[in-house]
């Protein structure tokens, strides 16, 4: 099953669910899906900045294991974020997100 993920909820999602919980099982090859997408809303984007230690290690797992990783475009903007993302990251809305993801479709998205 291929799955994508949606990061929109606020606090300690990104670093709990996805630092603590997701990424280590993704690195161990044990998360039991193949995810091919992450997508961020909101603050949850600062993962996706250069040096940062979650984002880095995603950043890595992603080119790996062919993961998309876009972060909300508008979020990026609005934060001056967009030219400092982690390697591999790029940003857009969601045509942007459906157009990516067209040529390796989840089967589930999982708003987080």
């Amino acid at each position: 099953m291929k799955v994508a993920y949606i990061f929109t909820t606020q606090g300690h999602t990104v670093s709990y669910k996805l630092g603590k919980m997701i990424l280590p099982q993704l690195e161990e090859k044990a998360h039991g899906v193949e995810v091919v997408g992450m997508f961020f809303f909101e603050d949850n984007n600062y993962v996706l900045v250069k040096n940062d230690p979650i984002g880095e290690r995603l950043a890595k797992v992603a080119k790996e294991q062919n993961i998309l990783l876009m972060g909300c475009d508008q979020c990026c903007y609005e934060r001056n974020i967009d030219e400092k993302l982690v390697d591999g990251a790029t940003i857009g809305c969601f045509p942007n997100l459906y157009s990516a993801l067209s040529g390796n479709m989840p089967d589930q998205i999982i708003t987080l």
